[in-house]
């Protein structure tokens, strides 16, 4: 019986591990989801065009449409890949400093950085 304890205890280790390595992974995706989201707000109030934003969006899906399996690191990379072309869009890189210190002031103060 306190054999059979023993292998319960760790098995539930186990699953508390893969629950917190989840939640850690969740969490990532998380931050990402909300910096690109932060970014179409910005890019929305700066007026770009619907044409040059679905050019931003189709170079993100042409990029990351290596044949590979779809599952969690590819929704990652989808989003890693869309805020990096939305980073170097050029409205934003024309935009002045205090406006982007604006618009990041303006972000939800209770998602936190990792």
């Amino acid at each position: 019986e306190l054999q059979q304890k023993a292998e319960e205890t760790e098995l539930l280790k186990m699953e508390l591990q893969m629950l917190e390595t989840e939640r850690v992974r969740l969490s990532l995706l998380e931050e990402k989801l909300m910096d690109v989201l932060q970014l179409l707000q910005q890019l929305r109030d700066l007026n770009i065009s619907k044409r040059a934003l679905g050019k931003i969006l189709l170079t993100t899906l042409e990029s990351c449409h290596e044949p590979q399996p779809e599952g969690k690191a590819h929704v990652f990379e989808v989003l890693d890949t869309l805020y990096r072309e939305l980073t170097a869009c050029e409205l934003l890189q024309s935009q002045p400093l205090e406006t982007a210190q604006s618009h990041q002031s303006l972000s939800n103060p209770l998602v936190i950085s990792c």
